[in-house]
């Protein structure tokens, strides 16, 4: 355990830095944003695109990964979603968004800087870049378009869709796994000055993005919402590592350590643009709190989880 609290540590640390700056120090809520937006824009990219380039296709298309943790996150996505809807009669709307906090993870922010230290750089980053396929392909624009039809002037369904598959062509991230593939299909070399700036880049990503989800947590409230949040921060750091866990030891990727990296991505809270995705519908402050839970249990609950991957189960040295 103590050598699971020296991976962990380190990272909820430079997370509370950040909120104290946030909360104490120089760095305001609009400075957060101009670093989260680094970290989106150039950092996170330029991390997937090296992880990508450098690598046989052979060895970062792994078809066995991306469906153990697509089917994981669906199944917590549909069961959350029926939770909330039949079981307590939420709105369709509110459902849906409860569906995706307990199912899409802070890959880039949280899941990489801890994925990293377990399974290496190479192989944590080809992991983050395929949870975002999954999550940024599948899990957000599924779960928009299902909120936008609880809606009493929702759009159509496939106008919701096309818009987000429009947002996607210009994500960024997304244009980094294709340019990533691209370049490792085709075998074209990327070294010299142009290597290096990318690399510097890419080292740039954990300690900021760390730093920043500390930020954004400056000024988030609990009150009255206790126990419905509650619900879906146990939901998002128990029932989908646990989903995703059962998937990997069912049909196990070709790479065993990526098992691991599957279950350590699961665990981690929920993304941090969560409250931003709720903001049109009026449930930005709940999603608010629920990301403020889910990042303070997590120290917990994800020293847990890699103590049970190295020594019950095995799946970490």
């Amino acid at each position: 355990m103590l050598q699971t609290l020296a991976i962990t540590g380190p990272i909820y640390l430079v997370i509370a830095l950040g909120f104290l700056e946030g909360r104490f120090g120089a760095f305001s809520k609009a400075d957060m944003r101009v670093l989260g937006t680094f970290v989106v824009k150039f950092a996170l990219p330029a991390l997937i695109f090296t992880a990508l380039s450098q690598r046989p296709v052979n060895e970062i298309l792994n078809g066995r990964y991306v469906l153990d943790y697509a089917v994981g996150s669906l199944g917590v996505m549909f069961v959350a979603f029926a939770w909330g809807w039949w079981r307590q009669g939420k709105s369709i709307t509110l459902s849906a968004l409860c569906g995706l906090g307990m199912s899409c993870s802070n890959s880039g922010y949280i899941g990489y800087p801890i994925a990293v230290q377990v399974i290496g750089p190479t192989s944590a980053a080809v992991a983050l870049a395929m949870c975002m396929v999954v999550e940024n392909l599948l899990m957000i624009p599924l779960s928009l378009v299902i909120a936008d039809s609880g809606g009493a002037a929702g759009a159509k369904w496939y106008r919701i869709l096309m818009q987000s598959l429009g947002n996607l062509a210009r994500n960024p991230i997304i244009l980094a796994i294709v340019a990533g593939f691209v370049v490792a299909l085709l075998g074209i070399p990327i070294t010299g000055p142009l290597a290096r700036t990318i690399n510097v880049l890419a080292m740039s990503s954990t300690a900021v993005s760390l730093f920043v989800i500390g930020g954004s947590l400056v000024g988030l409230h609990l009150k009255g919402m206790v126990r419905d949040v509650s619900a879906i921060a146990l939901g998002k750091l128990v029932l989908h590592p646990l989903a995703v866990g059962l998937m990997v030891w069912l049909v196990p990727p070709a790479d065993a350590t990526l098992r691991a990296a599957a279950v350590v991505f699961a665990g981690v809270p929920m993304l941090s643009i969560y409250p931003i995705l709720a903001q049109k519908y009026g449930f930005e402050g709940f999603c608010a709190a629920a990301l403020l839970l889910a990042t303070v249990l997590s120290f917990v609950t994800i020293s847990v989880i890699l103590w049970l991957l190295g020594s019950i189960l095995g799946w970490t040295t």
